[in-house]
């Protein structure tokens, strides 16, 4: 059925990106692009970059600059990575030039990508640096203390970042600290305010019922069901739209460790491949490839709304009240509880989807998300895109 078609139905219409409504609202007509440095930005709905001007402080020429410049970033990353090969030491965006920054380990940090890009020379490299937060993982197995909340390498910083709480710092927290940093020099410690919880009692994205109690969101919809965090309910579990209708049962689901699951659905459910970012709008995804570090990333749900921020780190550690979760995107996108499972796009690419996090989006606040393509390999499944 397509949307033009569904949105003439009077009755509710199940959606696998949301729940049943009265109609189908109009997806957004998409911002007008242009060419910027020869790469052209990508195609974005008018609401995505509505959010994007509003959390970056940016003009309408603005976003379509930084998305052609992110869209340059990406593709640089992915050839500075195989150029410098075990000297790479991490890449991110810099929003102040506008370019992708390569860190480069050793001697070989001279400018040989040939790539508009700016060469960072440092002391580990990221082999070196993700060697050192494996350790730490392997130290701290499926738990660690309750004050330390999440380990990760900061390539901007060539360090491997332990977060505590400042506030629960006790004899144990000091111990697992000492071993953390016996591990590699690189290691540093950084306190925190608060502690990441699940996000799982609310809705983010469009909201679906586990068992009929507890509420969770979508992530995204992919063919045969959708994608959502998987501390939202166990395999076997039912779920269900706001008027009770069924969308099917959690086909799998993995919490903690990681934190990731999806729901197959059953027939007459719609799937639709978009997001809601409850403003007006519908955004497109059109495809799931991973923007570096620094690159912009908004999120939707229906506690908060759409909110855009930074990606901070990739494939941090986070040590839930559960137990720890493993590659987790950090960002200082702000999120509250009810947002779990919802998605994160990069301009027109899907992310993930919301883990959990700390603080809140009056004060700000840090955000997880576990990252969307290792879902879909884990369970065989295809995003539905735009």
């Amino acid at each position: 059925m397509t949307p033009s078609r569904a949105a003439r139905l009077t009755g509710a219409v199940v959606l696998a990106i949301g729940l049943a409504i009265p109609s189908l609202p109009a997806v957004a007509a998409p911002v007008d692009v242009a060419t910027v440095s020869s790469t052209a930005a990508p195609r974005v709905s008018l609401g995505m970059a509505e959010a994007m001007k509003r959390d970056f402080g940016l003009s309408a020429e603005g976003v379509e600059t930084r998305l052609a410049q992110e869209e340059r970033a990406r593709g640089a990353e992915v050839v500075a990575r195989k150029l410098y090969g075990s000297a790479y030491a991490g890449s991110w965006f810099d929003p102040a030039t506008g370019k992708l920054a390569v860190a480069v380990a050793g001697a070989t940090a001279a400018d040989r990508t040939g790539l508009d890009a700016t060469v960072v020379p440092v002391a580990h490299s990221y082999a070196q640096l993700d060697a050192a937060k494996t350790a730490i993982d392997r130290q701290a197995g499926r738990a660690a203390p309750g004050g330390v909340n999440g380990w990760y390498v900061d390539v901007r910083t060539n360090t491997v970042v332990v977060t505590v709480n400042r506030h629960k710092v006790d004899a144990s927290v000091k111990a697992f600290l000492e071993r953390a940093e016996a591990v590699h020099e690189a290691v540093r410690v950084v306190e925190e305010d608060h502690s990441p919880v699940p996000y799982a009692d609310v809705v983010g994205g469009w909201p679906y019922w586990i068992n009929n109690a507890g509420r969770c969101s979508i992530g995204f919809a992919v063919y045969g069901g959708f994608v959502t965090a998987g501390h939202c309910g166990t395999p076997g579990s039912q779920a269900t739209d706001q008027y009770g209708a069924l969308y099917g049962y959690f086909a799998g689901s993995t919490f903690p460790y990681y934190d990731y699951a999806w729901v197959q659905t059953g027939a007459g459910v719609n799937l639709w491949g978009y997001m809601e970012g409850y403003d007006g709008y519908w955004y497109y995804v059109r495809g799931s490839a991973q923007v570096p570090v620094g690159s912009g990333v908004c999120r939707s749900g229906s506690t908060t709304g759409m909110w855009c921020n930074y990606i901070q780190a990739r494939g941090q550690t986070v040590n839930y009240p559960q137990g720890v979760v493993y590659n987790l995107t950090r960002t200082n996108v702000c999120a509250q509880p009810g947002d779990s499972g919802g998605s994160w796009l990069s301009s027109n690419q899907a992310q993930g989807v919301t883990s959990g996090g700390s603080g809140n989006c009056s004060s700000g606040g840090t955000t997880y998300y576990q990252e969307v393509n290792p879902i879909l390999s884990a369970y065989g499944l295809s995003l539905i895109l735009t």
